[in-house]
């Protein structure tokens, strides 16, 4: 263990993202204002290389420093988790064409039906079809998530479907909450990242605002929802009619996470179009409900009546009918940069911990009878709380729960809707909810740790083997039984699967800097850039009494925010969980990662210092002077040579790996050809050793190849096809492209301007199901843009398709041979020049193998 005095007197510095200088960092706590807290708490929800940050971000970043004996985690290899990266792209692509083939322009899919879900023509679910306006509703919920994605082109199509297809003048009553947070918040992602694409990446010239006047009008018919006493919108509304809707005029309930979840969107859309009445009403509604708030405890009720501001239900957690309420008072402060939200959201952050929490555990309790439980379980909808509490700061706490809800999942292989005390099922239904791999992405953008690239991948599998069905990914009726149930959330799309995609993704990858956006409640982004524009007809300086304490936040202890130590109490916390075994073993350079702080240290002390080359590289140096001990100098030059072996592996291994799609030069006569960087796949034959396959190209017809046969398959036999990657994973394009009797399938990327050069290139995943007997490589589009141009000058051009390191060896073989004859025949030329100069001599050469023969 590691005394708190140790840990209380380290001196570290660290440099962070080459913005911060190296600088001594005190561990005692020290007090801050509100004006440094929101500078700190943007950066912590931000990661901006911009930004200075405070005591905790820094500590954050150099978690692993600690000389503390832990547990170690396995570390997932880049290798590793670009594949991951790509299945859960592929498990996207997997959902939202399913959606867009059979469902659209339904709101949902029914995935066990394969079908669409419409408000009025599929049988009712009562109060669970609010969701539901008949406005293609998951279509618009996941247009970000394309963007994310880096399908460009799949976004434009899809955003001219809504300005095509979707519209609002429905008889239809909806829920003001999740309209706005699916719909609006869509609406306006979409809209933000169409004006940014075009004018960073020059697409989509044509586009002209129509989702934002969309959003505008969507907006205008969720306003008479505000129209209460207390200015608490109602839960419902009639998109054509409004409040006169007979059906809702005895409608007078709402929850709290209902009312209190407009703020974001509504701020964005005033700001936007430049109509303040939206962010007024939204700013109303948060201020009845602060003052609705129990003075004793600070805590808030669930459900209340939007005219008399009295409770229903006065049970208070951080579950359903509450979250996202939190989740806003703080969003909101980062966002529109009003301190009255960081103050409130302080006060309830700790009532919630002062009553509601107990250890890693939060049952709800009465609002004004604190101290007394109001139930004995708890929903799934609270594991979006440790995502939470790491924008805010509060680490070891969010390290707590998410470690006993991934017990909880490790237990039941899903976290059921609702469990009890002693972690038994209370409600089995899995609905694929986002809120604990939301959690586990801002964990690992906290700590660095891969212990929570770990959660996620078994998060992943457990989707792709309980809830994957043929026609999308199905919500699970009882993780008891594993029995399926005919719903596919739109969430699931717009937020499962684009945490699942950016968790195991680099964020350099993307095309947008998620430094300058905040996610909203559904995922969607939002520009920070917002609080620029400034809203003249709200005033942010309303006179409201709060202590200042409220402001206040110190920097915790050093020796309390390392999350292995933090975990490693709780591991047999959940019955039936089993607790990784303990291993302690030097560092091997095989596991080195110049982005962990604890390898950083460790190399330190073994006398390596460490120079940054750009580019991700690296230099090593090494000094016996600058060691720990003579123990620690000598383990350093054991690393230092493990790593030298090392790097020619990589080489070589990342060589083997490679396909390369080669081609004549000049033509079928010329010896000279041009090879081209290709991927391997996890299925299909391996073209290793001197194995190749050659023939003429041509273009799949479907380009995607993802119909259930090729519309060219007579002349694409015995050739080697060309399909675009989209619509369908890759093995179904090789079954497709197979069934015509084809010799190989060329997958080309959907992405412009991606390049082997600047991207890691990654093997294709399969389904487990060995049935493709064709070889399938993956071109990147710069690749393939050369390919492509040699095939129009070339008709009817021949490659070969061949491991890269063997296409070397052949080249050099060929170099070699080509240079040796040349001699030879240089020498007998000057032989028979001596012994007969007036003569004419025929000279012949042996014939050379064909080149099929390496």
């Amino acid at each position: 263990m590691c005394s708190p005095q140790i840990v209380g007197n380290l001196e570290m510095s660290t440099q962070l993202n080459g913005a911060l200088k190296s600088r001594a960092i005190n561990t005692t706590p020290t007090p801050t204002t509100a004006k440094t807290i929101r500078k700190a708490y943007t950066s912590i929800f931000l990661f901006s290389p911009t930004h200075y940050l405070f005591c905790l971000l820094l500590i954050l970043r150099i978690l692993s420093f600690a000389v503390c004996e832990i547990i170690p985690t396995e570390i997932l290899t880049r290798k590793e988790r670009e594949e991951l990266r790509e299945e859960a792209r592929d498990m996207f692509y997997h959902a939202y064409y399913a959606y867009m083939d059979n469902g659209y322009p339904a709101d949902e899919l029914m995935p066990l039906s394969c079908k669409g879900r419409y408000r009025g023509v599929t049988p009712s679910r009562g109060d669970m079809d609010d969701v539901l306006g008949n406005f293609s509703m998951t279509l618009v919920d996941t247009l970000d998530t394309l963007v994310l994605l880096g399908d460009l082109s799949e976004f434009e199509i899809s955003v001219k479907h809504v300005i095509r297809d979707v519209q609002f003048d429905n008889d239809i009553i909806v829920s003001v909450f999740e309209t706005n947070i699916r719909m609006v918040g869509g609406l306006l992602s979409a809209h933000l990242l169409s004006e940014y694409l075009q004018k960073n990446v020059d697409i989509m010239p044509w586009y002209r605002g129509e989702l934002l006047e969309m959003a505008r009008d969507l907006g205008y018919r969720l306003l008479p929802a505000f129209n209460t006493t207390t200015g608490i919108p109602h839960a419902r509304i009639n998109l054509r009619y409004g409040m006169k809707d007979d059906q809702l005029k005895r409608s007078t309930e709402t929850c709290t996470a209902c009312a209190g979840t407009m703020l974001l969107e509504f701020a964005a859309l005033s700001r936007l179009t430049g109509d303040p009445i939206f962010e007024a009403r939204a700013h109303a509604a948060m201020d009845a409900l602060w003052k609705l708030r129990n003075r004793g405890s600070d805590l808030m009720g669930t459900v209340l009546n939007v005219h008399s501001g009295d409770w229903v239900r006065r049970d208070s957690g951080v579950g359903a009918g509450i979250d996202s309420y939190y989740e806003y008072l703080f969003k909101s402060y980062i966002l529109l940069g009003d301190d009255k939200y960081l103050a409130r959201f302080n006060r309830h952050y700790n009532a919630v911990m002062k009553y509601v929490s107990d250890g890693p555990l939060f049952l709800d309790v009465l609002m004004h009878r604190p101290h007394a439980k109001s139930r004995n379980f708890m929903d799934a909808l609270l594991a979006f709380w440790p995502g939470l509490q790491v924008l805010s700061g509060h680490l070891k706490p969010a390290v707590q729960t998410h470690e006993m809800l991934y017990q909880v999942m490790q237990m039941h292989n899903f976290i059921p809707e609702a469990f009890t005390m002693d972690f038994q099922i209370h409600w089995g239904q899995h609905h694929l909810r986002p809120e604990f791999i939301e959690s586990t992405y801002f964990l690992y953008r906290a700590t660095g740790d891969h212990h929570y690239l770990q959660v996620g991948k078994k998060v992943l599998k457990a989707l792709q083997k309980y809830a994957k069905v043929p026609c999308g990914y199905a919500a699970v009726n009882d993780v008891r039984t594993g029995k399926h149930e005919d719903r596919m959330d739109s969430f699931v799309l717009s937020e499962t699967f684009k945490y699942l995609y950016l968790l195991f993704t680099e964020p350099r990858d993307l095309l947008i800097n998620l430094d300058e956006f905040i996610f909203t409640t559904e995922a969607h982004l939002l520009p920070l850039s917002l609080a620029q524009l400034g809203n003249t007809s709200y005033n942010f300086r309303q006179a409201e009494e709060h202590n200042i304490m409220d402001f206040m936040r110190t920097c915790p202890s050093s020796n309390k925010l390392f999350p292995e130590k933090v975990r490693q109490p709780l591991r047999n916390l959940v019955t039936g969980s089993c607790p990784r075994s303990p291993a302690t073993k030097k560092l091997l350079a095989v596991d080195f990662q110049a982005s962990n702080a604890d390898h950083l240290r460790t190399v330190y002390d073994m006398g390596i210092t460490m120079v940054s080359l750009g580019d991700g590289k690296v230099r090593l140096f090494h000094s016996f002077y600058n060691a720990k001990s003579p123990e620690d100098g000598e383990m350093g030059l054991m690393f230092m040579e493990e790593m030298i072996e090392l790097t020619k592996m990589q080489s070589l291994n990342q060589l083997a790996q490679l396909q390369a799609v080669a081609y004549k030069k000049d033509g079928s006569k010329s010896n000279d050809w041009v090879a081209l960087m290709a991927g391997p796949s996890h299925f299909g034959p391996e073209l290793i050793e001197d194995n190749f396959v050659e023939g003429e190209v041509i273009i799949a017809d479907p380009i995607r190849a993802c119909g259930p046969v090729l519309r060219n398959a007579e002349k694409a036999r015995a050739k080697i096809v060309i399909a675009e990657r989209g619509d369908c994973t890759f093995v179904s394009k090789a079954r497709v492209v197979q069934s015509a009797g084809v010799l190989a399938l060329i997958v080309c990327d959907n992405t412009p301007g991606s390049s082997g050069e600047f991207q890691p290139m990654f093997a294709m995943s399969g389904d487990g199901v060995n049935d493709v007997h064709i070889p399938v490589v993956f071109m990147f589009s710069q690749e393939f843009n050369k390919l492509s141009a040699a095939m129009h000058s070339k008709p009817e051009m021949q490659v070969r398709i061949m491991q890269m390191i063997e296409f070397k060896r052949w080249q050099m073989t060929k170099e070699s041979k080509a240079k040796n004859e040349t001699l030879t025949l240089k020498a007998t030329e000057s032989t028979e020049e001596t012994k007969t100069p007036t003569s004419t001599t025929m000279h012949t050469t042996k014939k050379t193998k064909p080149d099929k023969e390496l």
